[in-house]
């Protein structure tokens, strides 16, 4: 059952690494587009490289224009592919990174300030159990979840 779950596994690695860098996902859009249109220019043999790349920008971004379609099965194959990783992988992925910077939470804790706030109320949990020591009171320890809200 592992060895099944490899494959998932790196695809899913990758999918991460190129979502998480915008370089890294423009070289992929380029390099696609790249691919695309020389295999478009192999497949169809009246086109020249300009009009190959020409129709896999087109392609990708799912304008189609129209003034140019594959002919041949292999190019109408991969102008499926294309259209396919585009539209199921490389938009949201472009569409999610945009998003994420977006969606910024400023008055979000930074991590220096959510360990000084952990030991400001470890100190304040200490003086607390001290003082109640000292006048014979229990505190009851607020270190579990709360209670969930009676009436509901």
């Amino acid at each position: 059952m592992h060895v099944l779950l490899t494959l998932p596994r790196w695809a899913y690695r990758g999918v991460v690494w190129l979502a998480n860098s915008p370089k890294t996902l423009l070289i992929a859009y380029s390099l696609l587009i790249i691919i695309c249109g020389s295999l478009y220019n192999v497949f169809e043999a009246d086109t020249t490289f300009g009009d190959s790349i020409w129709w896999a920008v087109v392609t990708a971004s799912t304008v189609g224009y129209g003034d140019i379609s594959p002919e041949s099965w292999q190019a109408r194959v991969m102008a499926g592919l294309l259209i396919s990783i585009m539209v199921l992988l490389v938009i949201p992925l472009i569409t999610a990174h945009f998003a994420s910077k977006l969606i910024v939470d400023t008055d979000a804790f930074r991590h220096e300030e959510q360990e000084e706030l952990k030991a400001n109320l470890r100190h304040v949990r200490k003086l607390l159990d001290e003082m109640a020591a000292r006048q014979g009171v229990s505190v009851p320890d607020s270190a579990g979840p709360p209670e969930a809200p009676s009436g509901r």
